[in-house]
């Protein structure tokens, strides 16, 4: 088995120890970065390499935070008198993609790149 289909197997299986002990490290190393950074190399060098990432002059692989979820939205005056529920502020779905929004983020980063 090679280095490629071993890692795409360690992936399958996200509840065992090895690979929940690997994330709950990244997650912690993750929080302590930037909101965006570039990444010294991509996380999974397998898939990475399969959707056509290559390692030489000219690819960069930025890492971008979002929050996931729905929105809310803004309050006048930033109150709201009753139940927030009558006033259509949670429950808020965002028109843009989680995606849409990392890469506009990544693009004010480093606008002389191309997304």
């Amino acid at each position: 088995m090679g280095a490629y289909k071993y890692l795409q197997e360690l992936w399958r299986k996200k509840q065992s120890d090895t690979l929940r002990f690997l994330l709950r490290i990244r997650a912690w190393e993750y929080r302590r970065l930037p909101r965006v950074h570039r990444c010294p190399r991509p996380t999974r060098t397998d898939k990475a390499h399969a959707l056509g990432y290559k390692r030489k002059q000219g690819y960069v692989i930025f890492r971008s935070r979002v929050r996931r979820g729905d929105r809310k939205r803004k309050a006048r005056k930033g109150q709201i008198y009753g139940k927030p529920k009558h006033h259509g502020i949670i429950k808020q779905k965002s028109s843009r993609s989680l995606r849409c929004l990392a890469e506009q983020r990544v693009g004010k980063v480093a606008p002389n790149l191309r997304v």
